[in-house]
């Protein structure tokens, strides 16, 4: 559902929202299509040689009343498409877990620590301006994503 501008999905039983799809900024001006997307292409004629079909058996086969979709988002300049999580959801899951930002967190002390220690330094703060950490679209160890959109373009929440 759209709530606020912002791509959500829900829970199908508890109508919960579960997370973010796509945020406010990157539909902004754009339009939204669900489209099958070909489950009729994985049909395997057994009459033939080959692997026919083989990149549609992920293990999550779907009922016979239940099409394979795919979720765009377009304009006139082009169309993104969402691509769901392994697990089928399409919400970003891009809040890491606490275990993972404490050991992120040590693992900048001790660079701190280091920085202290072998470079030019003369106190902690100024060890954690020279400090940087990567971990592709998360830009602190608070754990949230700063930026989901497309390489080259930049979307801020």
């Amino acid at each position: 559902g759209v709530v606020n501008g912002m791509m959500l999905e829900f829970d199908k039983s508890t109508l919960a929202p579960l997370g973010l799809v796509v945020s406010g900024d990157e539909l902004l001006g754009k339009q939204v299509a669900i489209v099958d997307s070909g489950l009729e292409e994985c049909m395997i004629n057994f009459e033939e040689d080959g692997m026919d079909g083989a990149d549609c058996a992920d293990g999550s086969e779907l009922p016979e009343d239940v099409k394979e979709q795919a979720v765009l988002v377009f304009d006139d300049d082009g169309v993104t498409v969402v691509q769901p999580n392994a697990d089928g959801s399409y919400w970003r899951k891009i809040v890491r877990n606490k275990i993972a930002r404490m050991k992120e967190k040590r693992r900048e002390k001790a660079a701190i620590d280091f920085a202290q220690s072998h470079l030019p330094v003369r106190s902690e703060d100024e060890a954690r301006e020279k400090i940087m950490s990567t971990w592709g679209p998360y830009k602190s160890t608070s754990g949230v994503a700063k930026s989901t959109g497309i390489e080259g373009k930049v979307y801020t929440s």
